[in-house]
């Protein structure tokens, strides 16, 4: 039987405080990934993750249901990046690590070495995506992410940015023909 998030709030509000680590559970990744997609850090991603997760189960009361948990829990997260980004100035921060989504780091073994030119040509325009991303205004950032990484609904991110579906899907074409025109430079650069 899968619980579902309203019933864990209900739980949770009830007192049975442990039930919230349900919700983190299941929601920990994709605050993960939308973080570390807008910060382009590991470290600032865990903690807005953490920092997410602690304001809302101070704020838990305040959740009136008018829209989907997943919906408010994104936005805080928003917030969260959005103050970090004012604080250092917007400036996002890559990590030369090659890392894979879940942060574990690429090793090559030897019977790979043959595959390293075509790995390496990969991993470049995965940066370089990376980097034509951060370039991006953080309004256009976050509908990207949330789009293409979160696979959120238009309707899904409408809500949660508290904008028109018009104005998430004009941010979206707007960022990925931003974004294009970088990468095009890029490819013509090779």
């Amino acid at each position: 039987m899968d619980i579902s998030d309203d019933q864990i709030i209900e739980r949770t509000l009830a007192g049975e405080t442990d039930a919230f680590s349900l919700l983190v559970r299941r929601w920990e990744r994709p605050i993960y990934g939308l973080s570390l997609r807008m910060l382009g850090r590991d470290e600032d991603a865990r903690d807005v993750c953490q920092e997410t997760f602690l304001a809302a189960f101070r704020n838990l009361r305040k959740f009136r249901g008018d829209s989907k948990f997943s919906s408010w829990l994104y936005r805080i997260a928003l917030n969260a990046c959005h103050s970090r980004m004012r604080k250092r100035g917007n400036v996002v921060e890559q990590s030369i690590d090659l890392e894979d989504d879940e942060g574990r780091k690429f090793e090559l073994a030897d019977d790979d070495a043959e595959l390293m030119p075509d790995r390496m040509q990969r991993d470049q325009l995965a940066f370089q995506v990376r980097k034509a991303l951060h370039a991006l205004p953080p309004e256009m950032r976050q509908v990207i992410v949330m789009k293409e990484y979160e696979e959120l609904t238009f309707a899904e991110i409408a809500d949660i940015l508290a904008i028109p579906v018009s104005t998430v899907k004009s941010r979206l074409y707007t960022g990925l023909q931003q974004m294009r025109a970088r990468l095009e430079k890029f490819r013509t650069a090779l």
